[in-house]
């Protein structure tokens, strides 16, 4: 915790140097001194801070008040904060959940960001909080080292924030490796899950949660969903690791309700409310207020996306929720709206990114695996893969984009995801494909991040998936808790100057449980 002093000094940087000067009086036109209130009078901001949609000049800077108050952000490229600038933000308020963010333009590439974050008390102008810091890289112009880590699935099944076992730990393994970049595959929170005080374990030990009220029930109102953000940001490690590594994010499922789609009425006891489409827009406003998004202009609740992170890569965030269509034996011949997984507004705007990207490599984020069959209730199928045999259904969609990249001669993709609940690397192989107008491609599976174990799942052959890692072995009970060990996160180096992708697996500690190079094809 930081010294009295050492925050008063602070606190006068963070005001602008109202607190040992002078501030203005707007109504009366004169100076007042400034006060320095107590520590329970000031704002506080009890969720930490996070950058998020990071480029070589702009970075998305996001926190949020306890209180009514305005965002301020001061940053610098020196830890001392040498001459730094400072921006006021917008109102933290009632409408955002007392979240803001600020949009950083004009930043230096290639460039260590240091910032902190204060509000001003709008009830008394003269009280500010304690401000708190984080730092990013901006992503170089030229060609250097470069490091991201992926994964998802957080607090599921039950299994929350455990101070005795020492919180999300798997997010402290991910912040010593000091990427800069996090790819969040979704499944941020569990809207539907419930988190119990205690647990009972095999071993006849207990698991012990920390509990909210809003991870009593499954989320409904746009406050519930809130909640389960504000749960997940309990946590000392992942509030660490926000504030050192900007986050890309997307969503998957559960960030309304398990395997839903649009249209969707439900049939479940525990919902009040029936309809998908409304549970969805309260889930999407939650997940927009909470995490670190620049907002499209055009489309405000757009959710995919590209990011350049300079000459070596291009990452590709999809969205598979939004537009797909309803959840079916997935058997059609035809691609229709029935069919629709991405959509297709969305697969040709992929495909343009594809074509028109500078950068040697190009990484899809997807919030589901290809090749994994992951089944739903009654013979229907959640994902893409529906079984062996030629592309059908959702696979319709995958194989058209597979065949534009061919043709169109686009070279160094991988896809990472998560949803699976497990750690794999699946090589896709034409030769070995029931589908096979595509080029060979790898696909990295990672998660999940404080989550039950579940699998390994059953492949499908369509487009030749070959299982060169599996992070757990067949027949291990489902639902594991972290306490055994079986979390995943995913990381990816590139080599400054040979363009070498380096992938590796890793478990809850940070061990690296598989690797690959991937020297970059020209």
């Amino acid at each position: 915790m930081m010294k009295r002093r050492d925050f008063l000094s602070n606190a006068a940087i963070a005001a602008g140097g109202l607190a040992t000067t002078s501030m203005l009086n707007c109504s009366k036109g004169s100076y007042s001194a400034a006060v320095i209130t107590s520590d329970s009078a000031r704002p506080g901001i009890p969720f930490g801070v996070q950058s998020g949609d990071v480029t070589s000049n702009r970075a998305i800077i996001w926190s949020r008040s306890d209180r009514p108050a305005r965002m301020i952000v001061e940053y610098s490229t020196t830890e001392s904060f040498g001459n730094p600038r400072r921006l006021t933000g917008p109102a933290a308020i009632e409408s955002s959940d007392f979240t803001a963010r600020i949009d950083l333009t004009d930043l230096p590439a290639g460039q260590k960001i240091f910032y902190r974050v204060s509000f001003q008390d709008l009830k008394d102008i003269r009280a500010y909080s304690e401000p708190v810091r984080g730092s990013f890289n901006t992503l170089p112009k030229d060609r250097r080292d470069l490091t991201l880590v992926f994964g998802g699935d957080v607090c599921g099944q039950g299994w929350g924030i455990n101070k005795e076992f020492g919180g999300m730990k798997i997010f402290e393994s991910m912040r010593r490796l000091q990427p800069d970049l996090f790819i969040h595959s979704g499944d941020s929170i569990y809207a539907d899950g419930l988190i119990q005080a205690e647990v009972k374990l095999d071993d006849g030990s207990i698991w012990k949660n920390l509990t909210t009220p809003e991870k009593s029930k499954v989320a409904e109102t746009i406050d519930e969903f809130r909640g389960n953000y504000r749960y997940n940001l309990m946590d000392e490690n992942l509030r660490r690791f926000n504030s050192e590594v900007p986050m890309l994010a997307q969503w998957d499922d559960h960030e309304v309700r398990n395997n839903w789609y649009p249209g969707q009425i439900l049939d479940d006891p525990r919902y009040n409310i029936k309809s998908i489409d409304l549970l969805a827009a309260h889930a999407r406003r939650g997940f927009l207020d909470y995490m670190p998004i620049r907002f499209n202009p055009d489309d405000p609740e757009r959710i995919y996306r590209s990011i350049n992170y300079g000459p070596l890569v291009d990452v590709i965030m999809l969205d598979e929720r939004s537009y797909r269509g309803p959840n079916t034996p997935n058997r059609q011949p035809v691609i229709s709206d029935e069919t629709a997984f991405l959509g297709s507004p969305q697969l040709e705007w992929i495909k343009q990114r594809l074509l028109t990207s500078k950068a040697v490599w190009k990484v899809i984020a997807s919030d589901m695996p290809i090749g994994l069959v992951v089944p739903d209730a009654g013979g229907k199928f959640e994902a893409f893969a529906n079984g062996n045999g030629p592309a059908l259904g959702r696979e319709l969609e995958v194989a058209e984009l597979l065949r534009f990249i061919k043709r169109n001669r686009i070279k160094n993709i991988i896809w990472v995801t998560a949803d699976v609940h497990y750690a794999a690397a699946h090589f896709y192989d034409p030769a070995r494909a029931q589908f096979q107008d595509f080029s060979p491609f790898w696909e990295f599976v990672a998660g999940p991040l404080n989550a039950g174990t579940f699998g390994p799942a059953e492949l499908d052959d369509t487009f030749g998936p070959q299982v060169k890692f599996t992070g757990i072995p067949k027949g291990m009970k489902q639902n594991r808790s972290p306490k055994d060990g079986f979390q995943f996160f995913g990381a990816i180096k590139i080599d400054g100057k040979t363009a070498t992708m380096s992938v590796s697996l890793h478990d809850i500690e940070g061990r690296k449980v598989y690797s690959l190079d991937l020297p970059p094809q020209k």
